[in-house]
């Protein structure tokens, strides 16, 4: 019985020493009013969030974060989501980090063509519902490994 107990105060412990760290998500976008409104909804979810505005510098910014997640606007100046999508998806440091693209603009089937292009599996269509946007970051966070391949 002491060893049973022993055990289990070293798992309680173990556990403590280990903080749990919030999914780490770079947000690119080049409307700064929506990229804000993002940023609070999912820092109020517990996510850490890298907001990125210049799609110009996307690539290098999202390098320096190392996220765990990219939620990617895909019509954007000078730089497209799709060319920055395409950048990442050619960086090993980025191979295994999912990319959600965010858009307004294409329709379903264009956004299908589009997305195997540039290696994106997640497409959200804008507007959408917050609670749509955490429940398919929930999804793709954990199914990663098997949504890559």
């Amino acid at each position: 019985m002491a060893s049973l107990h022993q055990s289990n105060i070293r798992e309680q412990a173990d556990s403590a020493a280990v903080p749990r760290r919030n999914p780490k998500i770079a947000i690119v976008d080049d409307n700064c009013e929506f990229l804000e409104e993002l940023q609070k909804m999912l820092s109020s979810g517990g996510y850490d969030t890298v907001i990125i505005s210049d799609s110009a510098v996307a690539f290098e910014e999202i390098l320096k974060c190392n996220p765990d997640l990219v939620l990617l606007d895909l019509k954007m100046a000078p730089k497209s989501g799709f060319e920055v999508a395409h950048d990442l998806r050619h960086e090993w440091l980025m191979k295994g980090v999912p990319i959600i693209a965010m858009t307004g603009f294409f329709t379903k089937q264009e956004h299908i063509w589009m997305t195997k292009l540039c290696g994106i599996r997640n497409v959200i269509l804008k507007p959408f519902n917050p609670l749509d946007l955490i429940a398919k970051i929930e999804f793709v966070l954990e199914n990663r490994g098997e949504l890559q391949n």
